[in-house]
């Protein structure tokens, strides 16, 4: 046994600086010259600091780290959360503590931004205690660094504190052991073939070896490093790319080059495949912890008989990341007094993932009975919003559209849609037709609606009746 290099993921709250602080130590400490593109289809690479190697996953919440909870493998050693001085805690900032939590590993918060004028790195501390997060000298044990990713100010000491928290984990390998460690990256290239990225966790992998995962197999042809050099042994914690897979493995899963090993998953992924196919993949989004678990309940109850699978369930907004879960496992998004992120709501609409969220338990609960059942939200009565009048007052506002599938009523609820996505629900408040007050709305009239909701409305959006 021996020490090996700690392999590193930086989370935290978009715009935070992780991008940024992953370029500052990229041109500081990248131990060799990388290959165009290597790094990317790698998914980590290698820094060198104080003649100490330590491997990064190369983007912030990469899949692999994200999947692991799903395939039982341990990824990252340890976790930098990236929060701004001038912002403090957001909600992707409570979910990377959660899922860094859930994953049971040490983690190491930068309090990044601190050259801005705006800083104030105390009420991001304050606002961290807030959300059980005990740094050092508040009471915990959770070391800290005040940094800028801009200037560099304070990341050497943030690496040193890295190096510290690997230390601490007394982290080994054993070179003569059979190879082990885990898919970062797997994709078909059109001239190479399968190409998968991984970062090995112990023993030596070598060209020749037999690999293989609970999914797929293979004999490795070449292993090509973050440099772009080929190698004929590639150790831990090494990020490299490998050729020799004859399907694409799962991003997330273990690799071995040990014939006697056993997946423990490697039986029960046949049958969970075949279960999964006929489950329905969920992921799910609530307000606060007690919520979600009553969702979880709500979704298993307006399934019946249906079997369905919960890819995902956290707490706060709906994101990006949840949309790319969604879409990755064919999921239906629900949330519970939820906002969707715009950015989510735009890659959602790009994606066609469908997202249900209400403020109001019981009307989710019969969104998601009607999704489950197969109504099409295209076979649903709707209006369709041509015009957008004034600025709202207070939750009212006023707005014109077109009855595309009727009739529809005065005083009904509705759901406000973006594409695929249900952004909010709200209720007619008055229905004209050329200026007069009507009762009823038939299909294809032009109608103007004072309508209340919490929703943004705007030219194109759908309004969606029961």
């Amino acid at each position: 046994m021996q020490k090996r290099p700690p392999v590193i993921v930086i989370m935290g709250h978009v715009d935070h600086g992780k991008t940024t602080l992953l370029d500052y130590i990229r041109k500081t400490a990248v131990a060799a010259r990388e290959a165009g593109g290597i790094t990317q289809a790698i998914g980590a690479y290698e820094a060198e600091w104080k003649g100490q190697r330590v491997t990064f996953i190369d983007t912030p919440g990469h899949e692999a780290f994200q999947n692991m909870r799903a395939y039982g493998a341990k990824v990252a050693d340890i976790a930098v959360l990236v929060i701004a001085a001038d912002d403090g805690v957001k909600p992707q900032t409570k979910e990377a503590i959660q899922t860094i939590l859930a994953a049971k590993i040490p983690y190491i918060v930068a309090i990044n931004k601190i050259d801005k004028n705006n800083a104030d790195p105390e009420r991001a501390k304050s606002e961290l205690l807030q959300n059980g997060v005990l740094l050092e000298g508040r009471g915990g044990d959770v070391s800290f660094q005040e940094i800028s990713a801009k200037t560099g100010e304070g990341v050497p000491e943030l690496l040193d504190l890295v190096l510290l928290a690997s230390d601490v984990e007394e982290l080994q390998a054993d070179l003569q052991a059979p190879a082990e460690g885990i898919i970062m990256t797997s994709r078909k290239d059109p001239r190479k073939g399968i190409l998968v990225g991984v970062v090995i966790k112990n023993g030596t992998l070598r060209p020749g070896d037999a690999i293989r995962t609970a999914t797929a197999s293979g004999k490795v042809r070449s292993i090509e490093t973050v440099s772009g050099e080929k190698t004929e042994a590639l150790v831990p914690c090494a990020p490299a790319l490998i050729i020799g897979f004859e399907s694409l493995p799962q991003v997330g899963e273990e690799f071995t080059n040990d014939p006697e090993r056993r997946f423990e998953s490697a039986a029960a992924a046949a049958q969970g495949a075949a279960a999964d196919a006929k489950a329905v993949p969920i992921v799910i989004k609530a307000d606060e912890t007690a919520s979600l678990e009553a969702l979880k309940g709500l979704v298993i109850k307006a399934a019946g008989t249906m079997p369905v699978r919960i890819v995902d369930a956290s707490v706060g907004n709906i994101t990006e990341n949840d949309v790319k879960t969604a879409d990755a496992s064919g999921a239906l998004v629900i949330g519970f007094r939820t906002k969707v992120d715009k950015a989510a709501e735009n890659l959602a609409q790009g994606k066609h993932v469908t997202v249900i969220t209400s403020q109001i338990i019981y009307e989710l609960e019969k969104a998601v009975v009607e999704h489950l059942n197969g109504i099409n939200p295209a076979e649903r009565r709707r209006i369709e919003i041509l015009a957008v009048f004034g600025e709202p007052k207070g939750q009212e506002r006023v707005v014109g559209g077109r009855v595309i599938l009727g009739p529809v009523k005065n005083q009904e609820a509705f759901e406000v849609w973006e594409g695929d996505v249900s952004v909010g629900e709200g209720k007619i408040l008055n229905l004209q037709s050329q200026k007069k007050d009507i009762g009823e709305a038939a299909e294809r009239m032009e109608v103007g609606l004072l309508v209340q909701t919490a929703a943004e409305i705007k030219q194109g959006s759908v309004l969606m009746f029961k």
